[in-house]
């Protein structure tokens, strides 16, 4: 098992605006942490400045050193995932524990469609 772990309901990745997302955290620790936080955010890549957007964050204090505990975080009307030449726009679910460098991402795609986006822009 991994240290610290996020997994989804149905093991669903894609889902639409304005829908909730259902999942479980999990972790095994060598020690207690004072809080573990989990984050729904989402964030830019590729040229120019990084942009990060968070949405929610739901954090669990004294949680012990094992454990799960399911979440559910309902999802903005925007912006959509999406990949185009120059940037992409990520939706991703981040838990992390202090004190600890321990983190687990995954991510999900967010559009009515359940794909990304794709940009085509002109050359």
């Amino acid at each position: 098992m991994d240290r610290l772990a996020v997994t989804f309901d149905k093991s669903r990745t894609a889902f639409a605006p304005r829908e909730t997302v259902y999942g479980t955290i999990r972790w095994n620790l060598d020690a207690s942490p004072r809080h573990l936080e989990l984050s729904l955010f989402w964030y830019t890549t590729g040229k120019g400045t990084r942009d990060v957007g968070v949405v929610q964050t739901q954090r669990l204090d004294k949680p012990g050193a094992h454990g799960t505990k399911d979440f559910s975080f309902t999802l903005p009307e925007s912006p959509y995932s999406f990949s185009g030449r120059l940037i992409s726009l990520i939706w991703a679910l981040e838990l992390t524990s202090s004190p600890g460098s321990e983190i687990a991402r995954q991510e999900i795609t967010v559009s009515p469609t359940g794909r990304e986006v794709i940009l085509d822009t002109p050359r």
